[in-house]
């Protein structure tokens, strides 16, 4: 993320509405996309894997190329729905926040995350997501806002039928140290508190700063780890920003068990650039088959800079659908 938005944020890239690194870039001053509530449109949705019998039908639907990041039999057990991150999206919700929602729920998703609601009010929003029967759990919010603004951003996320709240993004000149990084668990740990007693969830999600060693030689994104309460902060894995990182996402499902209830899906190409789930190189059966590990209860497609927007959500919807989810 590298920009910064007024009110709800949600995205993953630079200079853009929710604080997200624009073009694949994960450095970079964060732009904001003003909105008239504190929450911001996210685009989550997902939609889950089916049964067991749709491993079979999977195999006879998915190319040669793409058959080993098929999840096998024991992974295809629950439904979950397959979501969106409407950050995605961002350039049709800014003219039609409710077409768009429209066209995203006509491809197939049911859920989204939100990164800005786009001077929409979150009581409008809200009804369309029942008329198109389409929930939200999740939206990005930014770190400002969670700090000055924190009860408007719960008045709407309520309202929005989230369950989780997302801080998307760090300025750059909040973290340059491990005791920066210590002092951002810090803050994270009492946004936490308070939105536990609030009745909602906090997690925190990541680009590719966050595993760059620091002069200590640490990591940011273990010390948070470390350092936050996982009662109180929870962790939503970009499953592109951490490979794009260097890191194995596998190796963190397994010494934080439990600590990814949320994971964005987008896939990344030989060169490195994000591109539609399953046209990368990330292998989605090695990473879903350790769901359970994980914590996983909602992912979200998402493609920072889609060249159309819908056309790409339906390739990775179709993709993911292949698979069983």
């Amino acid at each position: 993320m590298g920009t910064k938005q007024q009110g709800l944020r949600t995205g993953d890239s630079a200079a853009n509405a929710d604080g997200r690194e624009p073009r694949g870039r994960a450095e970079g001053a964060p732009a904001r996309a003003t909105t008239s509530h504190t929450l911001g449109a996210a685009q989550v949705s997902r939609r889950g894997f089916l049964g067991v019998a749709a491993a079979g039908i999977a195999a006879t639907l998915i190319p040669k190329s793409a058959e080993s990041r098929v999840p096998n039999a024991a992974f295809l057990l629950s439904p979950q729905p397959i979501g969106l991150q409407l950050y995605t999206v961002r350039d049709l919700m800014q003219k039609d926040v409710k077409y768009t929602l429209q066209q995203v729920a006509g491809v197939g998703y049911r859920e989204v995350e939100f990164a800005g609601l786009f001077d929409k009010s979150a009581k409008t929003v809200a009804k369309w997501l029942v008329e198109d029967k389409l929930t939200s759990p999740s939206s990005h919010i930014p770190l400002d806002q969670l700090k000055n603004n924190l009860q408007a951003v719960v008045d709407d996320c309520h309202t929005l039928g989230n369950e989780i709240i997302v801080c998307p993004w760090i300025d750059e000149s909040l973290r340059k140290s491990a005791d920066d990084w210590r002092k951002i668990a810090a803050d994270l740990n009492k946004i936490g508190d308070q939105l536990s007693r609030l009745g909602l969830r906090f997690a925190y999600h990541n680009h590719d700063f966050e595993f760059k060693k620091l002069p200590s030689g640490e990591m940011g994104y273990d010390i948070l780890l470390k350092e936050c309460d996982p009662k109180l902060v929870k962790m939503e894995m970009d499953l592109y920003w951490i490979t794009k990182g260097g890191q194995d996402p596998l190796a963190y499902f397994a010494k934080w068990p439990g600590r990814f209830p949320l994971v964005h899906v987008k896939d990344m190409s030989g060169s490195g650039a994000i591109v539609d789930v399953g046209k990368g190189t990330i292998d989605w059966n090695r990473i879903f088959a350790k769901r359970r590990e994980a914590g996983i209860e909602h992912f979200f497609v998402e493609n920072d800079n889609p060249t159309s927007p819908i056309e790409d959500i339906k390739v990775s919807y179709d993709y993911l659908s292949r698979l069983g989810l």
